[in-house]
């Protein structure tokens, strides 16, 4: 037994050293500076201090921090300070060394990102408390001293996602679904692209396994196809590069099987359907640094006399780059064989950028790095204003967060012809405040390429806007239904957070004054007849809408108090006042929470019997067996049945990831649910009857609701049927497709869904 046990530990010390070995190759590779002797450090004080602990994979937990720093060092391209931080991350969370014995060991800069990346206990969102929004609140704020904080995180998630499979069903979806969420547009917000797609596919991978798997074996069955149209498409083009003397390479970008799914998804079609799933990548090298933008534009003018250019998709992010720093030419030609190809132009630089992001950007900071890490400062300024903001809801605050990590970006112009960059979709409003707040809070309207338009006006890539304000205008509540940037939501919430606790302190004296002159106290009860009587739900309500003056108190509100004197109770009143109640809600939740027994290791089965008595299927998305789903507990104990994909279960995935349980269809054909399939074809005379005769006369399906309508030509129909699974769904789905001139046939979410 001991022999079998010193073998054990002789395995994993080797397991050990050669990692670490491995690790320590690999920095020597890269161009920093030469830091061996504190990373060795760093490595024997985390190896001490996590000795004897294992994952839940089995193997020794040191592993896990040397992969971390290994990603950190190789695939985000850190060096030693950072490889440290990566080694000790764990340390203050898990064992019993605190951040001050980081510092006085390696200094405070380390010990600074260390505690950055320590999870913490206690609460800033009360009464809807979620630990993973406040994990990532005290990351967001540790990342405004030190980006690196951030980039290490995502290291760290990165390789939790690739040893995923270790862990419960429960808590895959949980991690995966904080990974989609918040972590992948993280990643790709600091431009690192390889990551964010790997991270995708992996949250993909494990969120719904059997069409990962589909996906897949597609492209594995399509690729020799693929290699095929890429040597053919590319021939001419090396031909004419060799002619122009540029070093270069060409490489084909294949769609990962997250983007198509997503495609897939948006768009309501096929695999079959995607045309852009083969991309062509040109990397050169540059003549020398002053004609890398020249060479890139003449080696788009080169293939372009090969192949026809679509006239409308040219991007050019190489004059104006992404504000994570993203730089390349796209462009789609027409290949001879009659498809759209999409070709990157890019450089060896900007090849690096666009894989490991803002780090590449210090490894060329000689060469004129600084404007694109201007644009990471504006960034990080917005997120800091967006923290100095308390949010009281953790889903709130993980939106307004989520709203900053645009990928999609557009160039707009100032009147006085100073180039901003917004997300896509911004409005004139966002642009207001994108420039100042107090330019946005007294916006009336605005000139874009000298036209008035609203505040709800979409900006276009190109435009000039023009802000019109006047000093008398305040911000208005119906602003944030057109407001789209985090800046912008978070300052009109800002403003009229304060502008209407002003308000209720007014109704509040009102309020108190009103029951001076009854000579009735301030009691619950008289306070919740008051809001009974004046149709509002809570106090703050009552106190808001009399210090607005939409609500005054007269002789009606005297006599319905006077029937029924009640006996004082200004305790009661205090603590209704001032959030007493809300603790009591909050001691109610906890102890009803407690009242579920569920083992979180089993995954429930989801029976006929169990879905009418126990189960509520959430109506944002509306389940039906067969989908990738799971189950959340809610605040009145319930269980809700989400499908996996949904955004609701996505944010829950992300902020009450405690709270997520796995569940299991077990239905047989015993239940029945309803389902919506959208229609597209050729219109002709009895086509209404054909689909007809295929639901209800060949498989025997009851339709519940038809519309159908014909538009020169073109008819559209959306039918609501009865069935008891996603198979059901498949074979109707696929007779349908068999009728001649009908050329789209989907299941879309609700029966007034948009379908395209």
């Amino acid at each position: 037994m001991t022999d079998e046990k010193l073998t054990q530990e002789q395995a994993d010390e080797k397991l050990i050293n050669d990692a670490f070995q491995e690790l320590l190759d690999r920095y020597l590779e890269s161009k920093h500076r030469k830091k061996v002797e504190i990373i060795t450090k760093a490595f024997n004080f985390a190896r001490q201090a996590h000795k004897g602990v294992r994952r839940r994979s089995g193997e020794p937990y040191i592993l896990h921090p040397i992969a971390v720093a290994r990603i950190a060092c190789v695939e985000i391209g850190l060096g030693s300070t950072s490889i440290c931080s990566a080694l000790l991350h764990d340390v203050v969370e898990d064992t019993d060394y605190t951040v001050e014995d980081i510092e006085n060991l390696f200094g405070p800069k380390i010990a600074q990102i260390v505690d950055g990346l320590t999870k913490i206990s206690g609460g800033i969102f009360g009464d809807r408390a979620s630990a993973q929004a406040e994990n990532f609140k005290k990351l967001l704020l540790t990342m405004n001293d030190d980006i690196r904080v951030i980039l290490i995180k995502i290291a760290d998630r990165l390789h939790n996602m690739r040893t995923l499979g270790s862990m419960l069903p429960s808590k895959q979806y949980k991690i995966a679904g904080e990974t989609l969420y918040i972590y992948a547009p993280l990643a790709n917000r600091l431009g690192l692209n390889r990551i964010k797609t790997e991270l995708e596919d992996l949250s993909f991978k494990y969120e719904h396994p059997e069409t990962y798997k589909e996906i897949q074996s597609k492209l594995q069955a399509t690729q020799a196809e693929r290699e095929s149209v890429f040597a053919e498409f590319t021939a001419p083009i090396r031909e004419q590069l060799d002619k122009m003397g540029i070093p270069y390479r060409i490489i084909a970008r294949i769609k990962s099987p997250y983007s198509i799914w997503n495609k897939m998804q948006a768009k309501h079609i096929t695999f079959e359907e995607i045309y852009d799933i083969l991309a062509v990548r040109i990397i050169f090298s540059p003549r020398n640094e002053e004609e890398e933008l020249n060479d890139c534009f003449n080696i788009y003018v080169a293939i372009s006399r090969i192949y026809k250019p679509h006239p409308d998709r040219l991007r050019d992010w190489v004059s104006h780059p992404k504000a994570n720093g993203y730089q390349a030419l796209h462009v789609t030609l027409m290949s001879n064989k009659g498809q759209w190809i999409e070709v990157q132009i890019r450089s060896e630089r900007m090849n690096d950028v666009a894989e490991q992001g803002f780090a590449a950007h210090w490894k060329y900071k000689a060469g004129g790095g600084s404007e694109d890490e201007g644009e990471l400062s504006k960034w990080l300024k917005t997120i800091k204003e967006i923290l100095d903001d308390p949010q009281p809801d953790a889903l709130d605050f993980l939106d307004t967060i989520k709203l900053n990590l645009f990928a999609s970006e557009i160039f707009v112009f100032t009147p006085k012809g100073e180039i901003k960059t917004m997300p896509q979709n911004c409005t004139a409003l966002d642009f207001a405040f994108s420039i100042h707040t107090f330019l946005g809070s007294h916006c009336i309207g605005a000139k874009v390429n000298h036209k008035l338009v609203p505040l709800s006006h979409k900006l276009q890539s190109g435009d000039q806007v023009e802000i019109l304000t006047s000093k008398s205008q305040k911000v208005q509540p119906s602003w944030i239904n057109y407001a789209t940037t985090a800046k912008a939501k978070a300052k009109i919430q800002a403003i009229l957070k304060r502008e209407n606790k002003e308000q209720q302190q007014k109704g509040e004296e009102i309020l108190v004054q009103f029951f001076q002159e009854l000579g009735l106290p301030s009691s619950d009860e008289n306070i919740r007849k008051l809001c009974e009587k004046r149709q509002v739900k809570t106090y703050d309500e009552l106190t808001l809408r009399l210090g607005q003056g939409a609500i005054t108190l007269d002789e009606t509100d005297k006599n319905e108090l006077k029937e029924k004197p009640t006996p004082t109770n200004w305790k009661k009143y205090i603590s209704f006042a001032f959030g007493g109640n809300k603790q009591k809600q909050q001691e109610n939740k906890n102890t009803s929470q407690q009242k579920l027994n569920i083992d979180k290791k089993e995954v429930l089965k989801l029976t006929p019997d169990a879905i009418q008595k126990n189960y509520i299927l959430a109506d944002c998305c509306k389940p039906i067996p067969g989908d990738d789903v799971l189950g959340y507990i809610d605040d009145n104990n319930r269980i809700v049945i989400h499908k996996r994909q949904c955004p609701i279960a996505s944010q829950l995935k992300t902020s009450f990831g405690n709270r997520l349980i796995a569940v299991q269809w077990q239905t047989g054909k015993a239940l029945v649910f309803p389902v919506n399939i959208y229609l597209k074809g050729l219109d002709e005379i009895g086509v209404l009857n054909k689909l007809t005769e295929v639901i209800s006369q060949q498989l025997n399906v009851n339709i519940h609701k038809l519309i159908i309508e014909s538009d020169e030509g073109i008819f559209e129909s959306r039918i609501q049927l009865y069935v008891h699974d996603v198979d059901d769904v498949n074979t109707i789905c696929n007779n349908l497709k068999k009728i001649e001139n009908i050329k789209k046939v989907t299941r879309i979410e609700s029966f007034d869904d948009p379908a395209e």
